[in-house]
């Protein structure tokens, strides 16, 4: 972050463990996912979902996002807390696999105490959205100069 007065990795609290993002990654209760579409124009919504190797969401096959991400699958998604943000990047790829669309309702369900079955995601209505992270920035606020971190994977 140059220009913003982090120090270096050995100094001031020092970089967060990836225990730390994951926890924030798993308890996170909304998602802000942030798409570009092709005439370049940024679009960015809350929406729930679940970590499992990577932010699994749903979204209305018509709504900007899903339409978004059918014609440029980068995205960028943030956690819900600004104090203690975690953002990755990443290919959001569609998910067909009614199996696998079964287990990320079960995962959804535990997640917010909803009952959905997995019809209610099935691929003609609803797409199931899954992004592994490429990169992945986070920092906690009560140590902003010593404790931005950075994973690529």
């Amino acid at each position: 972050m140059p220009g913003y007065g982090v120090l270096p990795a050995d100094e001031g609290g020092g970089l967060l463990p990836w225990d730390w993002a994951l926890e924030r990654l798993l308890d996170s209760h909304d998602y802000w996912v942030s798409t570009v579409g092709s005439g370049g124009i940024p679009h960015c919504m809350p929406v729930w979902g679940v970590w499992r190797e990577g932010v699994w969401f749903s979204s209305s096959l018509g709504s900007r996002k899903a339409r978004n991400l059918a014609e440029n699958p980068g995205c960028c998604i943030a956690t819900s807390d600004p104090s203690e943000p975690v953002v990755l990047e990443g290919m959001a790829q569609q998910v067909h696999d009614l199996t696998v669309i079964a287990e990320f309702v079960t995962a959804l369900n535990r997640k917010y105490a909803t009952d959905y079955g997995a019809d209610f995601f099935a691929p003609d209505r609803n797409a199931i959205f899954h992004v592994r992270p490429t990169k992945v920035i986070a920092l906690a606020s009560a140590n902003f100069v010593g404790s931005p971190t950075r994973w690529t994977f």
